[in-house]
Order: C-alpha cells, then structure tokens, then sequence
C-alpha cells in the first residue's frame, strides 16, 4: 500500500439509521485499533514449555478515536444525543487504499475544548458494540 493522506481516513455516522453514512466532523487526526484477548490453554504438557493460545477464543474489539472539528451544528448534536442515550448506531470508518470497517459502536468519550483566540475542539472516542465487517477497496 503507498503512502496514503491522513486527512483521507474518515470516520462516517448513519445519521438517520437509513444506511446512509455522512461523515460526522472536520478530523484533523483519527486512530483505529484491533484488539484480541487471548485464551492461555498452556499445560503441563505444553511442547517444550511453550505457552500455547486456544485458536479463535477470546474476545475480539475495535477503537476510534478522532479529535478535530464538528462539521456543523446537526452532527454536534446528534454525537452529542448519541453519547447521553448509550446508542450504538452503525459507523463507517475508510481507509484509503483498503477498505472500509462498518458496525455499530458506542461513543465511550467526547470532550471539547478550546482557546481564546481559536476555534472550539472535540476528541472522540468509540467502541466497538457489536460484529464488524470489512469490505475491501479495489
């Protein structure tokens, strides 16, 4: 994969629960992270002491986080409505030249901030809720 532009990693929110995802703020910086816990099943008996992991067990989740500006008043919002219900709405994350990460997430974290001679900020951070899927770019 080439060298790609940060600012083309996008994190999209379906607003209205249509299917159609819109990109949700001005990011100046996002994240995506994969995790997995393993399952230890090392024995007495384990080949020369080697720790051995049960294939496939474990709980398997994914991170946003992003921090930049919100695109307008209406997205604000509906982050803000999102995180005080406890929703977990469908996102979209792309990344370019790879593919895009689709499912439902919680907003774990919002904060804003903000300077006297500046624009008002946000950092925003999400958790998986849910199955992801991935579909590849061509």
């Amino acid at each position: 994969m080439a060298a790609q532009s940060g600012r083309d990693l996008l994190i999209k929110l379906d607003l209205t629960g249509t299917g159609q995802f819109q990109t949700i703020a001005g990011l100046r910086a996002s994240r995506l992270s994969f995790n997995a816990e393993t399952v230890d099943v090392t024995s007495l008996e384990s080949q020369g002491g080697w720790r051995e992991l049960l294939a496939g067990a474990g709980v398997r989740s994914a991170s946003i986080s992003g921090s930049g500006v919100f695109r307008d008043a209406d997205t604000d919002e509906r982050a803000r409505q999102i995180f005080f219900d406890g929703a977990t709405p469908d996102f979209q994350v792309v990344i370019p030249s790879f593919g895009i990460i689709e499912g439902a997430f919680q907003i774990a974290a919002i904060e804003y901030a903000g300077s006297h001679d500046g624009e008002a900020t946000f950092e925003l951070s999400l958790a998986s809720a849910g199955r992801l899927s991935f579909t590849a770019l061509a």
